[in-house]
């Protein structure tokens, strides 16, 4: 630890400390002079001189002493590398009961990984919101010399794609995998509508036959094509707009509460925020860009709905591309926490300085009570 000054300057109301040493030189006593008749008859002789004397020398020290506080606070004290610089263990919630009782107490600081970092000993949090930004988190808050281990279980969630880059090397210990793998969820086959101008009736025959290649064989496809005069159903998730010009405001609308629509070229729409490709050509061109809106996503098509234009619309993977954009593939959200151990590479984090003024506060707080209880009392000790 290294105490430091961030504000010297205030150092300078060190000066003050002459007011109470020149008040208490100049303070006379109060003497009351009592006449005696005996000594009438002396002669008067000169009075010596007078040292410089200084009466009620403990208030003068305390109050010396308040000054230097208020002017060391003014200047603002703190100590760098004041943090704990134990050995953390880190433990993330949902680490099996045998791996938490083998963690050997050595003097380290053991915690989760849960927000704010509780110490281990209590009920166990339940899972944070994103694992690798609270590994992250707690990488930035330890100064760069903390030893830092993370306990995790076998099988990681909610965590993102990226392996966690730390300023440190961490001792990574991974528990059992979990032998029981969840069920995939049955997501229901993509109900397709599309709504067409006139002469936009033939691009229609793209769509329905992506429908159907989505159907499973001797079923009928979930699909709905009709005018654009044809409202568009509250439940619907995916529509096509094959129309040119500004899109409905009820289909706006239906956009907002988090419905996603696929636009034609020449179809008006607003989007918020940037847009994204989502849909590429064989040299890497942007066929299609994708945007929020609302709750919602608007697709827009870069080219004529033609296939002079996108060749891939006469081609097999068409089916799959267009359900990519119109019902992407979640995150992954369970991951093998061998393949997720951190990286090392992060910048070092400055760690914030301990300031002391709270302290110092307190003292100065006390110092000043002291000083009113002695300056005030009935019986004050007078110097010789």
């Amino acid at each position: 630890m290294s105490p430091s000054l961030l504000a010297p300057l205030g150092l300078f109301a060190l000066l003050a400390l002459a007011i109470p040493v020149i008040l208490h030189i100049a303070r006379r006593t109060e003497n009351r002079t009592i006449a005696f008749a005996a000594l009438r008859w002396l002669e008067a002789r000169p009075n010596p001189r007078r040292s410089v004397t200084v009466d009620e020398r403990w208030l003068l020290v305390l109050r010396l002493a308040l000054l230097a506080l208020l002017a060391l606070w003014l200047a603002r004290p703190v100590l760098w590398n004041a943090t704990d610089e134990r050995p953390v263990v880190a433990v993330a919630p949902g680490v099996d009961a045998a791996t938490l009782a083998a963690l050997t107490d050595g003097g380290d600081r053991r915690v989760w990984l849960a927000p704010g970092f509780p110490a281990v000993g209590g009920p166990a949090p339940g899972p944070g919101p994103n694992l690798a930004s609270l590994i992250r988190q707690l990488d930035t808050e330890l100064s760069p010399g903390t030893p830092l281990a993370l306990v995790v279980p076998g099988t990681l969630t909610g965590v993102d794609a990226e392996r966690p880059r730390l300023s440190r090397r961490v001792d990574w210990r991974v528990g059992p995998v979990a032998t029981r793998a969840a069920s995939p969820a049955q997501t229901r086959p993509l109900a397709l509508s599309v709504r067409y101008a006139p002469e936009a009736e033939g691009t229609v025959r793209y769509f329905r036959a992506a429908a159907t290649a989505w159907t499973m064989a001797g079923a009928d496809p979930a699909f709905d094509a009709a005018t654009t005069d044809r409202p568009v159903a509250r439940d619907t998730r995916a529509l096509v707009w094959l129309a040119a010009g500004s899109v409905p405001a009820g289909v706006v609308a239906w956009v907002r509460d988090g419905g996603t629509i696929l636009t034609a070229l020449d179809a008006v729409i607003p989007v918020e925020g940037e847009t994204t490709p989502v849909w590429r050509d064989a040299t890497g061109a942007p066929l299609a860009l994708a945007g929020a809106l609302g709750r919602g996503r608007v697709i827009r098509l870069t080219r004529a709905l033609e296939p002079a234009a996108i060749p891939a619309l006469v081609e097999a993977s068409f089916p799959d591309a267009l359900m990519t954009m119109l019902r992407p593939a979640p995150a992954p959200a369970r991951v093998a926490a061998s393949a997720l151990a951190p990286l090392i590479g992060a910048a070092p984090y400055t760690q914030p300085p301990l300031d002391l003024r709270p302290w110092l506060a307190l003292l100065i707080a006390a110092a000043f009570a002291a000083e009113r209880w002695m300056a005030t009392r009935r019986q004050r000790a007078v110097a010789p």
